[in-house]
């Protein structure tokens, strides 16, 4: 399972001996089967608000493996969602590190499978952290140690596709999408470059949520966003190449950036023909 790097093995092994570590798993690219040969090692830390991990030991672990000084966080130290971890250089390649407080995933599971999401613009680029992920986290993660069955449960909680997700985030997004363009035509038609290509972009991130709604796929990063929408059945045709040529040249006066809004409200529509 880890056999592409023995050091990461040995620190999951040693990181699930911890008291208050609840669980180690494989994240990232190297759980979903779209891992290069240079891509890091991603492994998730779960433990309980209550009764956390020591840092300090991480630490300690951490030095043991690394080629040069890791660098280990506290909680939260990264922000509310990606609430911290570690980046260490090792023998066989970069393994990152990051905690997941187990109460944090099961609300965040509970509320999205409703429908209601969470978006934390200032957690990471280029469009913020979206709650999802935690789902599509743990959808893809594959257990190394598990001992309490907390990752067997969360699992089961997001083996379907919640039905309330598909339905009322497709909706929202599609909402917010047309609220915005909205705005972009007002900006366009005042030759507003700064707002009127930053309302596009913002219009970019809600087609893509609502196209990951329609196809019953959990989102896990932007990273990924261009490949999942090229394979999805409910799609636009063209829908990455148009975004890309219409992003590429928005426009520097009221006709061109009005000619973008009025490309990206063609697709909007297309988008909404498909939801209907």
């Amino acid at each position: 399972m880890l056999s592409h790097n023995p050091t990461a093995a040995q620190l999951a092994a040693q990181l699930a001996g911890l008291p208050g570590v609840r669980a180690v798993v494989l994240g990232g690219s190297r759980a979903q089967g779209r891992a290069r040969p240079d891509s890091d090692t991603d492994l998730g830390l779960y433990y309980d608000a209550e009764a956390p991990f020591d840092v300090a030991a991480v630490r300690e672990l951490a030095a043991r493996v690394a080629v040069s000084p890791p660098t280990v966080t506290g909680f939260y130290e990264w922000g509310a969602w990606v609430n911290g971890g570690a980046w260490i250089q090792t023998p066989h390649g970069k393994i990152d590190l990051l905690y997941r407080e187990r109460g944090h995933v099961t609300r965040a599971i509970a509320t999205a499978s409703t429908g209601h999401i969470d978006v934390d613009f200032l957690q990471q680029p280029p469009y913020g952290f979206v709650s999802i992920t935690y789902l599509a986290e743990t959808a893809i993660c594959v257990p190394l140690a598990d001992p309490h069955g907390d990752i067997a449960v969360l699992k089961a909680q997001v083996a379907s596709f919640p039905e309330g997700l598909h339905l009322r985030w497709a909706k929202s997004a599609l909402w917010m999408t047309e609220f915005s363009l909205m705005h972009a035509r007002g900006y366009a038609a005042r030759g507003d470059v700064l707002n009127t290509a930053g309302t596009l972009a913002r219009c970019v991130m809600l087609l893509t949520q609502s196209l990951y709604a329609l196809n019953r796929v959990y989102f896990i990063n932007d990273k990924h966003a261009a490949a999942d929408l090229a394979r999805f059945a409910i799609c636009p045709v063209g829908f990455v190449d148009r975004l890309s040529a219409l992003l590429g040249t928005v426009g520097q006066d009221p006709a061109t950036l009005s000619r973008s809004v009025e490309a990206m409200t063609v697709l909007f529509a297309e988008v909404s023909a498909l939801a209907a």
